[in-house]
């Protein structure tokens, strides 16, 4: 019986660290705690400038919103043209940048297939031709 106890019994390493664990832990709720009633009591003191400001703030948070959101776009942009701008200077010098091959492949079905479609019109302009010529000599 007292072994089956002694065999259950947690070592020291796992009571260190079920004790590390929770001081931590205990340690990491106070301070959430604190900043959580630090933020309430700034809300408080700030809610009256809030209210008295706010035809100021919301119009200008809305304006800095919106010159951020453009400077962002424009930017990305910007690096969107320098980059195929890059790539087609690199695919111009063949030095084969990425996507090489699927365009290769992409111009080579595009030219095969209006080839291809060049040929049915001229057949089918021969043939057209052949029956206009059938119709004006049963006439």
């Amino acid at each position: 019986m007292t072994q089956m106890l002694y065999e259950s019994a947690p070592s020291s390493r796992q009571v260190a660290k079920f004790f590390t664990a929770t001081t931590l832990g205990a340690t990491l709720l106070f301070l959430s705690g604190l900043t959580l009633t630090g933020t309430v009591i700034a809300l408080i003191m700030a809610t009256p400038l809030m209210v008295v400001f706010s035809p100021i703030l919301v119009p200008a948070g809305i304006v800095i919103f919106l010159v951020t959101t453009g400077f962002l776009f424009s930017g990305t942009c910007g690096v969107a043209a320098v980059t195929a701008l890059s790539w087609i200077y690199n695919y111009v010098q063949g030095k084969h940048p990425p996507g090489t091959d699927q365009l290769d492949y992409a111009r080579n079905k595009l030219a095969s297939t209006a080839r291809d479609m060049t040929e049915k019109a001229k057949e089918y302009g021969q043939h057209v031709q052949h029956k206009a010529q059938e119709v004006a000599q049963g006439s």
